[in-house]
């Protein structure tokens, strides 16, 4: 078994240089894997990424949505990024392994792609199919309401939120030393970009994943 993300860029076209967003984007899909056999950037916005661990698979996805806020507005008085992230996890069996991510194929891809396609209709960033219809509604529904906070983060917020999902275990003293700031500035952005509820939503999403699948 294993976790598919199919996701896009929103409002890439509204950056001149698009290699804002997509060279810190391929250098975290690099981490992970190989294109384009793990992963694929295609069509200029568009990009598939397979993880053989479904359990990794929510926090890859927040790493790309704090790395895809953290760009600069085009606007310097607005503290949004004007680009955002749509993803759609597929968790399945993988049954066919092509040259490329993109010929692949199995359940995985499948609920990705169905997933995908609805996220746009639906108006939201980031949701879930599995083989479980339970596990599925329980997790959109925390996706859902974890989207409305994440979609409005600040480019300060998001930069706080990559550096936490990368060392969970980091201290606030530590993030100011990093970011350049004092602690008090650190928790106040610790607590707009609800940083700790959203690692609460990421190891429910592992936890009851872990009972489905061993």
């Amino acid at each position: 078994m294993i976790a598919v993300i199919k996701g896009d860029i929103v409002a890439s076209r509204d950056l001149i240089d698009q290699e804002k967003w997509l060279s810190p984007l391929k250098q975290l899909l690099t981490s992970w894997g190989k294109t384009p056999g793990t992963w694929e950037v295609v069509w200029g916005d568009f990009f598939q990424l397979e993880i053989p661990n479904p359990e990794e698979a929510l926090l890859s996805a927040l790493k790309i949505k704090a790395l895809i806020k953290r760009i600069e507005p085009i606007d310097q008085r607005r503290k949004i990024s004007t680009i955002d992230v749509r993803m759609a996890i597929g968790i399945g069996e993988k049954t066919y392994t092509g040259s490329k991510i993109s010929e692949s194929n199995g359940p995985a891809f499948v609920f990705a792609g169905n997933q995908f396609d609805s996220l746009k209709k639906n108006h939201i960033n980031l949701a879930i199919q599995s083989p479980w219809h339970a596990f599925d509604e329980e997790i959109n529904l925390y996706l859902k309401l974890a989207g409305n906070l994440m979609d409005k983060w600040s480019v300060s917020s998001a930069e706080l939120v990559e550096i936490v999902l990368n060392s969970p275990d980091i201290t606030q003293m530590e993030i100011g030393k990093q970011l350049g700031i004092k602690q008090n500035s650190v928790s106040g952005r610790w607590s707009r970009s609800y940083a700790q509820d959203l690692l609460a939503v990421e190891q429910m999403f592992r936890k009851k994943l872990m009972l489905l699948t061993r």
